[in-house]
């Protein structure tokens, strides 16, 4: 592999137009595809074989105008008197018309939108659009549906006009207006702050690193020329295949990160090899083909991990997963071959526009002594020390996720400040929790050939669903009777949905228990009514979901896992390693859990508002977690391999790794960090808590795990750390990732053709910078 690599970073650099150019022209037609046929991303959520959704199938085929749960696009508007007072008196009429006439006038309402749903018969002394009202009269609901097909294509501007138009509803008199719904759940797409602030950071890391604006800047535009590509191409998929609008956001957190580390990477290796020669081309080929091998093997692992996203049969988190592969792969790409051209164009210009002299010490040997070197010496003196204090403040921080409550977000759980939250908290005040989350049981009677013996049938699954625990209310809402010319039911129908209203709040344990007791008792029921029941709805299909991800989260590590050690076999040429590498992850990952779990769920520090973790959000974190942990081990630990190859012992190959690789590795985590706790900025909930469970998982592995607890274990392991079994070493292809098979110095000094002589420029690089 090494000598292929070789050969790809050389042909990159001396003929950098053709691949600038190929880059530009792949840019220009993807583009042009997205441009010409690309169509709106969707929001369908649909996840084949989970009880709920077999219920809603059942659903659409007797009531198909029901919409889906997750196309619902309605809003609940609660306006609520001051304590004490009722919205019939007079001071509030006012106020509350001017918010009943607004609503039609909103965008996206439609031309010929009805406005707020009215009851057959209001109150006396309350505006007929208020569908319900709590018993003591201060607290009313009021519904409408936004003109869309999804909340996906909602727009940011209409939700906001709906809170001013609440916020003028609001005035002295102590009147309050709030809304939630799904209809008041608008995701920003990526693209905002939280990736200019993460960039931000990462320039000054990388302007620190080379010393150089020129070098510095070549990470970060193959970072953002890759993202890019990424991100168009996904668009363009739109036009052949659904894509939700969710998918850009991992594939956007991704692909900065690894696209400024893969690039950063090789650059560093490229600027230490024009120590061992003169000519600019072979040194780019060098670079390509040692430090180009980590990142393929790297890049693999993090593709693995991100593709096996798959086996949950999930399909939003599948199309998430393969999309972030694919800018993953991406932007193994362009480090490989964009990178060295973008060299070969620049030539000399490489390390220019210093801003800080590299100018490091040596030791006797000459060899370069810097804080690498010092921190592998300290880690040498008391290996077993450093073991079990990782062992012990990794573990440490992982014993929150005892505590790890998984669901997902619903407006009675959003930041109190929203208005979300606000409207389910006098939603909750007036009607009980149950309301934020009710459950829907559809009941199929077209086995029953009798109009009357279907009523009953019905009115029994009615009665036997009131009768289960932490129920407040169980309702026949509808039937699919046909409906005469004066609008009267001329029949039964043959379906029938029965809402159910619990005691409890959507995401507490008791409506889980409601649910799972429902179901259990679902064969009893429809054995005695000749009936086919099935429970659905949002909090229904939800449950589903979590109990899929639980499910297929020990087949989904058993792939990856599996997957990656064979890889880190071939790489390593060892059984230890990989398998020291494997148990310093799950350390990592179990610690950035458990912090998650304290600072999101908990509210330790006071920082968020506690609330569960999103169901998702563990096997979203060990799938990216793992890939991009072993990125660093590959970075660093192929340096330490390479120097064993080439002759040092365990000891000494642990010292020449972190002398060339812990600055590099250092910067890229440092840039890492920077890009995914950007995104603890963001407003949405969900897309905060993944910002801050990255960046610490980063923080934990990168500088924990890979700087502390494997150098020490090394240590320990001695000669043994890189033992492989006779047998599997020779069946095993040598894929050379330390590029043993290269020659450094055969290059010519001297390559007139090609004017990259070893000039004043040359030297002034290696002087300056």
């Amino acid at each position: 592999m090494a000598r292929l690599l070789y050969r790809i970073g050389s042909t990159a650099y001396r003929r950098w137009p053709f691949f600038i150019a190929g880059w530009l022209l792949l840019a220009v037609l993807v583009g042009s595809i997205a441009a010409a046929f690309s169509k709106p991303m969707s929001d369908q959520f649909t996840i084949p074989g989970i009880p709920s959704e077999k219920a809603a199938d059942i659903q659409q085929e007797l009531f198909p105008q029901a919409g889906d749960a997750f196309d619902d696009a309605s809003v609940n508007i609660v306006v609520a008197a001051p304590e004490g007072h009722t919205l019939s008196e007079p001071r509030y009429q006012t106020a509350i018309q001017q918010l009943i006439d607004g609503v039609p006038g909103l965008p996206q309402t439609g031309e010929e939108n009805p406005g707020l749903v009215a009851p057959a018969e209001a109150p006396e002394g309350v505006p007929a659009a208020f569908s319900t009202l709590s018993d003591d009269g201060r607290i009313g609901t009021m519904s409408f549906e936004w003109d869309v097909d999804s909340p996906a294509d909602l727009e940011t501007s209409s939700v906001d006009e709906l809170k001013e138009l609440l916020a003028d509803t609001t005035d002295e008199t102590g009147l309050v207006a709030e809304a939630n719904g799904p209809g008041m759940a608008v995701m920003e797409p990526p693209g905002g702050s939280a990736e200019l602030i993460g960039l931000g950071i990462a320039l000054v890391v990388l302007v620190l690193t080379f010393g150089s604006l020129m070098a510095a800047g070549m990470p970060l535009l193959n970072a953002v020329f890759g993202v890019g590509l990424g991100m168009t191409g996904i668009t363009a998929m739109t036009a052949f295949m659904d894509i939700g609008s969710s998918t850009p956001m991992l594939a956007t957190m991704i692909g900065l990160a690894v696209g400024i580390d893969y690039t950063l990477f090789i650059l560093a290796r490229y600027r230490t090899e024009l120590h061992h020669t003169d000519d600019r081309a072979h040194a780019a080929g060098i670079a390509v083909g040692t430090a180009g091998s980590a990142v393929v093997f790297a890049g693999l692992t993090v593709l693995i991990a991100l593709s096996a996203l798959a086996v949950v049969r999930i399909p939003f988190l599948t199309a998430m997963g393969l999309a972030a592969a694919a800018t993953v792969f991406i932007a193994v790409m362009v480090a490989l071959t964009l990178l060295p051209a973008l060299l070969g164009m620049t030539k000399s210009w490489a390390f220019r526009g210093r801003v800080r002299k590299y100018d490091p010490k040596r030791d006797e040997h000459g060899r370069i002594l810097n804080n690498g070197v010092r921190w592998a010496r300290v880690l040498a003196k008391a290996p077993v020390a450093w073991v079990l204090g990782v062992v012990v403040l990794l573990g440490a921080l992982a014993a929150p996720i005892t505590q790890m409550y998984l669901a997902f977000p619903t407006d009675s759980t959003a930041a109190s400040s929203t208005t979300q939250r606000q409207a389910s908290d006098l939603m909750t005040e007036a009607f009980g929790p149950g309301r934020e989350g009710p459950l829907l049981v559809v009941v199929d009677g077209r086995a029953i050939t009798s109009d009357e013996e279907r009523q009953a049938a019905f009115d029994k699954v009615v009665d036997w669903a009131a009768g289960q625990d932490d129920v407040a209310s169980a309702d026949l809402v509808a039937t699919n009777a046909p409906v005469g010319e004066d609008g009267t039911p001329t029949g039964t129908g043959t379906g029938a949905m029965i809402q159910i209203v619990p005691s409890s709040g959507p995401d507490e344990p008791e409506t889980l228990d409601l649910l799972q007791a429902l179901r259990d008792g679902q064969g009893a029921i429809e054995s005695q009514t000749d009936t086919v029941v099935g429970v659905t709805g949002l909090t229904a299909i939800t449950t589903d979901v979590s109990d899929r991800l639980n499910g297929a989260l020990p087949v989904y590590l058993a792939v990856v896992i599996g997957l990656a050690f064979v890889l880190l076999v071939l790489v390593f040429r060892s059984i230890l390693v990989p398998l020291t590498a494997t148990l310093g992850f799950l350390l990592s990952v179990l610690a950035t859990l458990g912090a998650t779990v304290a600072i999101f769920q908990e509210g330790a520090l006071g920082l968020f508002e506690g609330q569960p973790i999103v169901s998702f959000m563990p096997i979203f974190l060990i799938g990216v977690v793992f890939g991009l942990a072993m990125d660093y081990q590959v970075f660093l630990v192929t340096r330490m391999r390479e120097a064993h190859v080439h002759g040092l012992p365990t000891h000494e190959a642990v010292i020449d790794g972190f002398r060339n690789s812990a600055r590099v590795v250092t910067a890229a985590a440092t840039i890492m960090i920077a890009v995914f706790a950007g995104f603890i900025l963001e407003d949405d909930a969900i897309v905060k808590s993944m910002g801050f469970a990255l960046a610490a998982s980063i923080i934990f592995d990168a500088f924990v795990v890979r700087m502390v607890l494997i150098p020490s274990v090394l240590y320990l392991l001695g000669e043994k750390a890189w033992w492989l079994p006779k047998w599997l070493d020779r069946i095993l292809p040598n894929v050379d990732v330390e590029g043993e098979s290269l020659e450094r110095d055969s290059a010519p000094v001297h390559v007139g053709a090609s004017g990259d002589d070893r000039d004043d420029d040359l030297d002034k690089e290696l002087a300056g910078v």
